[in-house]
């Protein structure tokens, strides 16, 4: 099958000179923050084109190295953020601690004990809330620690985002007081998403825009998670103690939660369409199917949000309305809560019959945009130059693999 929409870029034998001094940035990089990289083979040594002596055992190719390094450095942020939601609004057993604790260089292997009136309001969007967020957490944990895994025993770089756990954490109660890699206080959520998938006459690859399905959240900032027990304060006047500002904070991360996860739904098909190894494909299309069932489940919770209008947060003075199912749904079949499994849309051209469909899946650029996605939401608010501009390598990298015969 010909590839005739993937953009031309340089052979990995042939490097540009942005490409080698990519490489070197990135390596230079590496070694700098003490991270393991693999020592290059005699003839690796003798190659003098940088680009293709990168990946010094010869049994993964360039390519598909980069992609699985973005894909780690993917995966080791998803880890990092759904640990924040699980201290504080998941199930409180001693798994998540201790899997955390051999992951992450000084990450506590001790209980929280969560938020309990954050958790109380995670609830109203599902009574299963808190036993997802654990499991979620659990599987992107395993999801970088068996990339990371695999790069090495290949003879690989790996990718560590350990030098950058810089962030503050909550301070709510449930919170572990240790430096974060995002920023989930300061959140602005692309909500589009919703409408994409129930769209029946748009698909982003071929250019089409949706609108947002909450519009507050797609403006300024919101947080997704208590800053402290001031954001989850009782109120005696509603029902089980939980405040308007609570629900709207658990409200705004239900829908962020499914805003995470849709990006991994279309970046593992996205990048599967450049590698080269059947194992690696195996890897991406293994892995992206499980990031397909997440989407799926926080997809059908965040329809559960209940309806608030006009809530203002007391320390940004920002507001945020949720709309009721009813609302929803009388905007049309584009809104509707429990459209949940993907409307047939157009795939490929406008010329075919419609098709459900991951949608985006065109490979232009897709680490790049994926990038950005989480650059937009503001998770990375308070970040080093350093630290974008090594994602920023990593996501250029990946996109220039392409599939090797």
């Amino acid at each position: 099958m010909k590839n005739e929409d993937l953009p031309t870029v340089d052979s990995p034998a042939h490097p540009t000179q942005e490409e080698s001094r990519r490489t070197v940035r990135r390596r230079s990089f590496l070694k700098g923050m003490g991270v393991a990289g693999a020592a290059l083979t005699t003839g690796a040594l003798l190659n003098s084109q940088l680009f293709a002596a990168e990946e010094s055992s010869g049994s993964l190719t360039a390519g598909d190295a980069a992609i699985l390094r973005f894909l780690a450095a993917a995966e080791i942020i998803e880890s990092d953020l759904w640990l924040q939601y699980a201290e504080l609004g998941g199930v409180q057993d001693a798994e998540l601690p201790l899997l955390a604790s051999q992951l992450i260089p000084g990450y506590p292997n001790t209980i929280t004990g969560g938020s309990s009136l954050y958790t109380a309001a995670l609830t109203q969007l599902d009574s299963d809330m808190a036993q997802y967020i654990h499991d979620n957490t659990e599987d992107e944990l395993t999801h970088e620690n068996f990339i990371n895994h695999y790069l090495a025993s290949k003879g690989a770089d790996t990718v560590s985002l350990d030098t950058f756990r810089t962030l503050p954490s909550s301070k709510a109660t449930g919170a572990q007081q240790i430096g974060r890699i995002t920023n989930l206080m300061q959140l602005t959520v692309d909500t589009s998403w919703w409408t994409r998938y129930r769209s029946r006459a748009g698909n982003p690859d071929l250019g089409d825009t949706f609108s947002n399905a909450i519009p507050t959240l797609g403006v300024h900032r919101h947080t997704a998670i208590p800053r402290t027990d001031d954001d989850v304060k009782p109120d005696p006047t509603k029902p089980m103690n939980i405040s308007d500002f609570a629900q709207a904070i658990a409200n705004t991360a239900g829908f962020h939660f499914a805003f995470i996860e849709q990006g991994g739904s279309s970046l593992y098909p996205q990048l599967a369409q450049r590698v080269t190894s059947p194992e690696v494909l195996r890897i991406l299309l293994s892995i992206g199917g499980t990031e397909i069932t997440h989407f799926q489940t926080w997809h059908d919770k965040a329809g559960n949000a209940p309806q608030l209008t006009d809530v203002i947060d007391p320390v940004t003075k920002v507001k945020v309305s949720f709309p009721s199912g009813a609302q929803l749904t009388a905007m049309g079949e584009d809104f509707q809560p429990n459209l949940i499994m993907p409307e047939p849309t157009y795939f490929l051209s406008a010329n075919f019959p419609v098709c459900s469909i991951i949608r985006p899946t065109a490979t232009k650029n897709a680490a790049k945009a994926a990038l950005k996605s989480f650059i937009d939401d503001g998770l990375f608010i308070g970040q080093t130059a350093d630290f974008h501009a090594y994602l920023r390598d990593l996501a250029e990298d990946a996109d220039a693999a392409q599939r090797e015969s």
